[in-house]
């Protein structure tokens, strides 16, 4: 008998760390193919494919809007999905292939004239955005389906995190290196190889997950309209504050993450640094979000979600003092990447929470069609800072591959990289001074454990 029970005891705790594992990889999965797109990807365009600066500007803005209706339509169909695999599970095995075939299809350079690869440019990015949708939204809405434990909640968001940090830095410490080595020299080919290899190895990840991962039984199956979606978002003061911050912490990532390489090769003159620098982003959150847990059961999830992005405010003030100083910009970076890893991986686990306020404040769970609206934001703000950077670097009259440029388009990339990062997380910060979710939470979790045991 309690050699029974003590197998029990060991089977839950493996199926609980194969399922942290299962959902952690898919984010490592996501990043080897996002993170390129984040680093590389405007760079590819400019200086590979040769488009315009302005051209790409306004092809960011207006795929990214359009792209993000889909995340309404994904959040929509997954409220709506039943099947014998759950609700968001089915979505990463039929979305993995589109999102390598995709990313490979985005690092290519077509034999076309200039309007011709403007176009291509165009479908594949939409593609891509469409197939990450298809991906990525699941992931957040499945986290309230795979435990009620709120603690085991922060411990899934760790996972997801630690591996989204691991992808982050197998391809800022080695992108540049493998593009160089496949590509023997010739940038346009060691793109297409390297995101061909991503590629393959992301699709793998999201089997995985499919196959590690368990949604809860479901306890309600009932069938609820738009209308219905939005009249209870408008009553979730929580998720409200929270939908705000979404584009202050996420505008202020995508431009600073696509202004890297810019940064590094013409104001501080070393792009070899650059993949320093963005190893110490990947690699740094990495261990810092380890302490995620804990720092969040001491202080709370908010004050935490705070605490970490003034920490990497700091950083970002050092790395402007430092200018052209190796050592000043390692040691902001370093401090900068702390903030930004907890920041991040708090941020995760808080997505779940204004789930069971809105289902505790209006009966109704539509944890699908929150996790859209939250990636939709996410694409506006993609779009907005994709837009801006190319609008930055117009009006700077960056010249690509040219190691001298202008003031002007000097300062256009320091406001990429610094200075717009800098105001949006300040922006971020007063705005989450505003969410009080934690401080009634347990009331919350407490009143809907018995509603769901009745």
């Amino acid at each position: 008998m309690e050699t029974t029970q003590t197998n029990q005891v060991k089977n839950k705790r493996t199926n609980k760390w194969q399922q942290r594992i299962g959902y952690g990889v898919s984010d490592l999965a996501c990043n080897l193919i996002w993170q390129m797109i984040s680093l590389y990807l405007l760079y590819f365009y400019t200086d590979i494919m040769h488009l315009s600066a302005a051209s790409i500007s306004l092809m960011f803005v207006v795929t990214r809007f359009v792209d993000g209706m889909t995340d309404l339509l994904v959040g929509y169909l997954i409220d709506h999905t039943n099947t014998r695999w759950g609700k968001s599970r089915p979505y990463f095995l039929f979305g993995a292939i589109p999102f390598a075939l995709f990313a490979f299809l985005c690092f290519n350079v077509p034999d076309f004239s200039a309007s011709g690869k403007l176009v291509y440019a165009y479908v594949t990015y939409f593609g891509l955005s469409l197939a990450y949708t298809l991906v990525n939204v699941p992931m957040a809405s499945i986290l309230p389906s795979l435990t009620n434990d709120t603690e085991e909640r922060t411990a899934l968001s760790t996972s997801r995190k630690f591996f989204a940090f691991l992808g982050a830095t197998i391809v800022s410490s080695t992108a540049l290196t493998l593009v160089a080595f496949f590509g023997n020299g010739n940038e346009r080919i060691g793109f297409k190889i390297v995101m061909g290899i991503f590629g393959i190895i992301g699709c793998l990840l999201f089997f995985f997950t499919f196959f590690s991962v368990r949604e809860l039984p479901m306890h309600s199956s009932k069938s609820v309209s738009l209308k219905t979606v939005f009249t209870s978002l408008k009553q979730n003061k929580p998720w409200l504050i929270f939908a705000v911050n979404i584009l202050f912490m996420w505008t202020s990532f995508f431009i600073q993450s696509s202004a890297l390489v810019y940064y590094f090769s013409v104001v501080v003159g070393n792009k070899t640094l650059s993949i320093t620098v963005a190893t110490i982003m990947s690699v740094v959150p990495m261990f810092a979000n380890f302490f995620v847990p804990m720092l969040a059961k001491k202080i709370g999830k908010r004050n935490l979600y705070i605490l970490s992005s003034s920490i990497q405010l700091i950083g970002l003030v050092i790395i402007m003092f430092a200018a052209k100083a190796v050592a000043g910009i390692l040691f902001g970076a370093f401090i900068s990447a702390i903030g930004y890893g907890i920041k991040e991986s708090i941020y995760f686990s808080m997505q779940a929470d204004p789930v069971d306020y809105g289902e505790w404040k209006t009966g109704v769970n539509v944890s699908g069609s929150l996790s859209a609206i939250n990636g939709f934001l996410g694409k506006v703000a993609q779009a907005i800072s994709g837009g801006l950077a190319g609008a930055l670097l117009a009006w700077g009259m960056y010249k690509p591959g040219e190691a001298i440029q202008t003031g002007k388009a000097m300062f256009a990339i320091q406001a990429m990289y610094l200075y717009v990062p800098m105001i949006l997380i300040f922006c971020s910060i007063i705005t989450m001074l505003f969410y009080n979710l934690d401080k009634i939470y347990p009331t919350i979790k407490a009143e809907l454990e018995e509603r769901r045991d009745v």
